[in-house]
């Protein structure tokens, strides 16, 4: 575990050594060639900074750690062996990323890295184009705009991990391009859109296998006149509410049937494909999320179609959906002390409608403690996850965590 920990921080201080000494390196050729740069990087709380003093370049480096306690430390189950895995205690560093960002040429033209240095991969590297608020354009690898819950950073989040549907719908991060914009003219005519092309096999896959592209949609109404972005918890405390309700699909196909940080794999009884694109999938998501005084509200509902076309086109259908608020109690009751968080959230899902044999039950609390907002911040959780066969509880698990997380 400390070698572990050790070669975390490691990493991380090679990668803000490495960006200092060649921003340096780079000042000095520029200025040699008569173009003025500031020499030094400057850190203002928000990451270290170097920029161009005619603008024409930026890089901001960034770090974020999540220190964590778990008991036991299995994570969510997923299946009814999971209920009965004696999985220990987790304690140690459960994230830790470096992100770089900055602009090239124009500051219309931005660039953006993260990397992880516990399992020491890059988890998203774009190019985007956004001139103007409209019409955008990006290509590279990073979190497909689909459902909010994935959408919000692990750095934001209200509870300490995503919900148990997550695993189940997510298309996390693929490799493609898009174009988004966001659309304000005023009163409730106010949206944001998303429309993407993806190879559809996951991180750290540059190739498409089944010759056929994944085709990423999200619709987002900011009903009440207000950008909602993806972000939980109302620490800024709206003055007036602010709203939004959106509409995301896919289609693709492939062998395999999930995706997460770790790359393609499949989901419970779905074994990888024997054949390249034998699942064809599409699925679909409605969620919708509620900022005003302190008060923060979300929720999403699922649907994902499976078919098994080298199996008789066997089809499986999956639902699942999740509601979730968090309050600033200090907002209502003044002896509540102001930093003070407090959330729920219930979810289910079930990994296969047709046969009504399963399902999944999530009901957690967390109280969150805000230093600095999300930059720093500690979460104390429990959670208790079930599992219904025929409508009878066969398996149950709770899980106690404690998380600090800070970004710097």
């Amino acid at each position: 575990m400390f070698f572990r920990i050790h070669s975390s921080f490691c990493l991380i201080f090679n990668a803000v050594l490495t960006l200092f000494f060649s921003s340096a390196a780079l000042a000095s050729k520029v200025d040699a060639e008569r173009v003025s740069y500031e020499t030094l990087p400057e850190y203002n709380g928000d990451g270290l900074t170097f920029q161009s003093d005619n603008n024409g370049f930026s890089l901001r480096a960034r770090g974020r750690v999540q220190f964590r306690y778990a008991n036991p430390g299995i994570g969510q189950p997923t299946e009814l062996a999971d209920f009965n895995h004696n999985a220990g205690n987790q304690f140690g560093i459960n994230r830790a990323r470096v992100k770089l960002d900055g602009h090239i040429a124009m500051p219309w033209i931005n660039y953006a890295v993260e990397y992880d240095a516990v399992d020491q991969r890059t988890l998203s590297a774009t190019l985007a184009f956004e001139k103007y608020d409209a019409l955008r354009f990006k290509f590279g690898q990073w979190k497909v705009e689909y459902s909010r819950e994935r959408s919000v950073s692990s750095g934001g989040q209200q509870m300490m991990d995503r919900s148990i549907i997550n695993r189940i719908f997510t298309l996390d991060r693929q490799m493609g391009a898009s174009i988004y914009g966001y659309i304000d003219n005023g009163g409730a005519a106010n949206f944001n859109y998303w429309a993407g092309v993806f190879n559809g096999s996951g991180r750290g896959d540059y190739s498409n296998h089944d010759g056929e592209a994944m085709y990423s949609g999200r619709l987002q109404w900011n009903f009440l006149g207000k950008e909602v972005g993806f972000k939980n918890s109302d620490i800024a405390r709206s003055s007036t509410p602010k709203a939004a309700i959106a509409i995301a699909g896919a289609k693709f196909k492939s062998q395999f049937t999930r995706f997460s940080s770790s790359g393609a794999s499949n989901l419970t009884h779905f074994d990888e494909g024997e054949t390249e694109g034998q699942y064809d999938i599409q699925q679909f998501v409605i969620d919708g999320a509620y900022f005003y005084q302190g008060f923060n509200a979300q929720a999403e509902y699922h649907e994902k179609e499976i078919v098994d076309v080298a199996n008789d086109n066997i089809k499986t259908t999956l639902r699942g959906y999740y509601v979730q608020a968090g309050y600033f109690i200090n907002e209502t009751l003044s002896w509540w002390p102001k930093p003070l968080e407090i959330a729920v959230r219930y979810a289910t899902y079930s990994p296969n409608t047709s046969e009504k044999d399963e399902d999944f039950y999530e009901k957690s609390l967390a109280f969150n403690w805000f230093f600095k907002g999300h930059d720093n911040k500690l979460t104390a959780q429990v959670s208790r996850i079930s599992l219904d066969q025929f409508d009878i509880e066969v398996g149950d698990s709770t899980i106690y965590s404690l998380q600090w997380d800070v970004s710097f």
